[in-house]
């Protein structure tokens, strides 16, 4: 019973391991085409490379039942070794690998991560099956499928417990090394269970007492390793994390300006998942530029809005500033994560802001009213994920739109790869074909806040805008953005292509985009905000 418990856990630990790579990559490497690629790829050719190597030890005739058992035995605290030199690793390694190459980079850092660990496990499959017909001699499959039975369901129970049971509650560091003080664990058990003629009992048992005691220590120390604790001099100021909330759609630090945390007025950031969101003054009021810019367009296009939604919450400034102007207002924010550190931190008042926990897309696809204004400002990782630009969302999101209704975007474009923005604006036309453009005039930047407003209906002249409560570094900028929208010219739209659901046929050239832009911050990041 004991070899299918120690199968049954170590197939766990393979799809847990997969699932928390993307997670810890994604603050380095991004949400993209490319980190999953990497993975799934790497995934597969470790398992590939494991069960040849199980399958060779097996065939060999030097290896008799006694050392095919060793080896069974041995091989999860040999990949909860790997693991810990792995989380040993990656802090310091993956920002370099991140500046040299995104692609490249990720796919070494999958190496790094799976690579070792996933190839012990997987080679514990033939060993087994080897073990049993040794041991009841050759009969149909050997029992082959029963071996791959327990390994899958295993893997099953993995993703479950790692998605449900660690993903919400603990770091993705600190959970890669729960994982590998469990793999040490069983082969420790292994080890102790196994009859005292086996000639390598000590060294499995040694072994597994290594990499348990590697796998806790390293545990017990992760704050002090990776510095994740202390201060870190970012953006030319001293912060501390004064709050983690974590998700499945990924981890929110909020990071507090000075020594003192908890409680308080305070400059705050709002950083996820290796990226600043947002930033907040000790005055309540935001330091990012497109909080300001999305309320000026919404209210200079429709002065007279009596409602309006934001789909998008962040640290919920743009909403709030929509209800100080007495709209009825809604928000809708798919991460938990995100509204556990809006109300801790950024006083979300859900008496004037109404907030549905919910996927924009379904939101939107069963609108239950019509909106004067939405505000859309969805981001995962670098970009907005590819179903909230297709034509599809699009029209969906018109339904929703009131008469005289206006959306107002919160995007990027990269200005040294249009053709990726210019498949945005096309798949927008094609459902909401009155567009306005703004950009704002930052110096030397190529890769920006470009703000959309769109309509079904042809837009009014916009108005004048009374804002008195914008940090002087930000006026003179807004001032002149909303004086100057961009000439809508067929160059902005040339080799345009639009999205669909059924079909994507620029999800290259966006997850290139994307990269340019994760590659140009990562690089100012220090790598204690970057381990997640």
């Amino acid at each position: 019973m004991l070899p299918q418990i120690i199968l049954f856990i170590s197939g766990g630990a393979i799809l847990a391991l997969e699932l928390l790579a993307s997670r810890i990559m994604t603050p380095y490497f991004g949400v993209s085409l490319y980190i999953w690629t990497g993975i799934l790829s790497i995934t597969l050719i470790a398992l590939a490379a494991g069960y040849w190597t199980g399958g060779k030890l097996a065939n060999s005739r030097k290896v008799d039942s006694s050392r095919l058992q060793e080896l069974y035995s041995v091989l999860p605290a040999v990949a909860s070794l790997c693991i810990f030199a792995a989380c040993l690793i990656y802090p310091g390694l993956f920002p370099s690998l991140a500046s040299w190459s995104l692609v490249s980079g990720a796919f070494v850092a999958c190496v790094i991560l799976l690579a070792a660990p996933l190839i012990a496990t997987s080679a514990m499959n033939p060993l087994l099956v080897a073990i049993q017909k040794s041991g009841d001699g050759q009969s149909g499959d050997s029992g082959s499928g029963q071996v791959f039975f327990v390994s899958t369901v295993g893997s099953v129970a993995g993703v479950l417990v790692t998605a449900f049971g660690l993903i919400p509650y603990v770091s993705n560091y600190d959970a890669v090394l729960i994982i590998a003080a469990a793999l040490a664990a069983l082969s420790l058990a292994a080890g102790l269970a196994a009859p005292k003629a086996l000639k390598r009992r000590v060294a499995i048992v040694v072994t597994a007492v290594a990499g348990l005691i590697a796998s806790l220590l390293l545990l017990w120390q992760a704050d002090a390793y990776t510095g994740r604790a202390g201060m870190v001099n970012y953006q030319g100021a001293q912060w501390r994390v004064e709050g983690t909330f974590r998700s499945l759609f990924g981890t929110v630090k909020i990071l507090r300006q000075g020594v003192d945390a908890g409680g308080g007025p305070a400059n705050r950031m709002y950083f996820q998942d290796g990226l600043t969101q947002n930033g907040i003054e000790a005055s309540g009021r935001s330091s990012s530029f497109y909080t300001y810019a999305l309320e000026a367009l919404a209210m200079a296009y429709r002065p007279d809005a009596i409602n309006a939604l934001a789909l998008g919450l962040g640290a919920g400034m743009t909403p709030a500033r929509l209800a100080a102007r007495s709209l009825r207002t809604e928000v809708v924010e798919i991460d938990p994560a995100s509204l556990q550190a809006a109300r801790k931190f950024f006083a979300l008042d859900e008496k004037k802001t109404l907030v549905h926990q919910a996927d924009a897309r379904t939101f939107v696809r069963a609108c239950p009213r019509t909106y004067d204004v939405v505000i859309v400002d969805l981001f995962h990782g670098d970009g907005t994920p590819d179903y909230l630009i297709t034509r599809d969302f699009f029209r969906d999101l018109r339904r929703c739109l009131g008469k005289g209704g206006i959306a107002v975007f919160n995007t990027f474009a990269d200005l040294h790869n249009p053709v990726s923005y210019a498949h945005l604006l096309v798949t927008l036309r094609s459902e909401l074909p009155h567009l306005a453009l703004y950009r704002p005039a930052h110096e030397g930047a190529t890769h920006t806040n470009s703000f959309i407003v769109a309509s079904a209906n042809a837009l009014r002249t916009p108005e004048r805008v009374t804002m008195d409560y914008v940090p002087p570094a930000k006026e003179t900028l807004l001032w002149d953005m909303l004086a100057a929208p961009m000439p809508l010219v067929d160059k902005l739209f040339e080799g345009g292509k639009i999205i669909t659901d059924a079909h994507n046929r620029a999800a290259l050239d966006l997850a290139h985009a994307q990269s340019v832009y994760r590659h140009s911050v990562i690089g100012f990041t220090p790598p204690e905000l970057l381990v997640n």
